[in-house]
């Protein structure tokens, strides 16, 4: 109440002001312009409105944009349990289904599409009990949909919920189908979602040399897109193979931009299993390339950090055990861990520096008994190269590894903008 008064008195100082750019008197050649400060908390109120009372809609929800032209078609969906339309999130599988669009083909991806697989654990194809569609595995035979696995379908949809971390693999996942739809002259459709960790971007570019299955593309570990904006930096860029390009239909995200926070409705994935987790996963993540428990096993995975070997240095403790649907053979089951955690650490301050904390990552491999065994071979992998490894094993500063990081990550923030579809 207080602001909306002194917008009034403001109002009624700068009438004259505001009058005469509404109504210029007869004659006048130059009216004077509405003062700065009137401007300004005009601004500012309507920026507040803007974001208080637009609701975010997902492109799934704005059925009305896309059902006429799926009416007729052929269509596949790439889906998991995030998946969802409306207040009561009901899988848009269903939804789509029950509005009479024909649905053939259903693609899984990690955790497969019902979401109820462990991590890394191989999702087999299957039909689904409910509707009787075939689903086709994406991460157990192959990770990429084959021709015949495309055959007779006129378009694709592509409704999963997404993280913003380049080893997230769906990601991965979304390159494949993208590449795949190219070579088989099948249209793409990407109901986009907002990215929670979409208001940054940070973290060293991948070397191409070091591609996998959890990193395909020379971007940094947080990239700050959401799935539409990545789909056309790939066929901007031509990152698919042999530079083919996929023909592209995106329902865009409702009342979003970039900074606005976004907390999904559905778990991304059994062990993100809350908004905490989603914002500390892209600094935290790195850690299931070493050998300590990022709390897979507990209730509160990528919440906590620790290792048996820690005994004595950390008073907190936990003790990871089989989680069906979770973590069913986590590391370091049945010991006692010690560490920290992060259950009630200052996420905000993520938000406000806009960097990934990578200063446990450091800490932790300094306090760590055995450094000969800290890291896995997979910490390459999610890294993005060798360097980072070197780096922290060669005792480098926080602020010098991030300084290593340039000039690559600057020129990915600048192509990102070419790409982007919200403020």
């Amino acid at each position: 109440m207080k602001r909306i008064f002194a917008l009034l008195l403001l109002l009624v100082a700068f009438l004259p002001a505001i009058r005469a750019q509404l109504r210029p008197e007869t004659g006048t050649q130059n009216p004077k312009p509405i003062p700065d400060p009137v401007k300004s908390l005009l601004r500012r109120h309507q920026d507040k409105k803007t974001q208080v009372h637009g609701a975010i809609l997902p492109g799934a929800d704005q059925t009305e944009l896309y059902l006429d032209y799926l009416k007729g078609k052929n269509i596949g969906m790439v889906i998991n349990q995030t998946s969802v339309i409306g207040k009561d999130n009901v899988s848009s599988l269903d939804s789509l289904v029950k509005l009479g669009v024909h649905i053939v083909k259903i693609f899984g991806p990690e955790h497969g599409f019902r979401g109820t697989a462990s991590n890394g654990a191989t999702v087999n194809d299957t039909v689904d009990p409910k509707t009787g569609i075939p689903a086709i595995s994406l991460y157990g035979k192959h990770y990429k949909p084959t021709p015949d696995d495309l055959k007779g379908l006129d378009l694709v949809i592509f409704d999963i919920q997404d993280v913003g971390t380049r080893f997230y693999t769906y990601l991965s996942t979304l390159h494949y189908v993208m590449e795949a739809c190219a070579e088989n002259n099948v249209e793409l459709m990407i109901l986009d979602r907002p990215n929670p960790n979409g208001y940054f971007v940070d973290g060293p570019v991948l070397d191409t040399a070091y591609r996998s299955f959890v990193g395909l593309d020379p971007i940094p570990i947080v990239h700050g897109m959401t799935f539409g904006e990545y789909a056309q930096m790939l066929n901007g860029e031509r990152w698919l193979k042999r530079h083919v390009q996929c023909k592209l239909r995106i329902i865009k995200v409702a009342n979003y931009i970039h900074s606005l926070s976004y907390t999904p409705p559905i778990n991304p994935s059994p062990n993100l299993n809350t908004y905490r987790s989603i914002i500390l996963y892209p600094g935290l993540c790195l850690f299931e390339g070493t050998t300590l428990s990022l709390g897979r096993g507990t209730v509160f995975p990528f919440q906590v950090l620790g290792h048996p070997s820690l005994k004595g240095k950390f008073d907190f403790s936990f003790t990871p055990v089989s989680i069906p649907g979770m973590s069913e053979d986590p590391p370091h089951k049945g010991q006692i861990c010690y560490g920290v955690d992060l259950r009630d650490d200052d996420i905000d301050s993520i938000k406000s520096t806009g960097k990934i904390d990578i200063l446990w990552l450091l800490k932790l491999y300094r306090d760590f008994p055995d450094k000969e065994h800290f890291f896995n071979s997979y910490f390459t992998r999610l890294a993005g190269s060798e360097q980072l490894r070197r780096q922290i094993e060669e005792g480098k500063s926080e602020e010098e590894i991030r300084q290593s990081w340039e000039p690559e990550l600057s020129r990915f923030k600048m192509m990102r903008k070419k790409y982007l579809l919200y403020k």
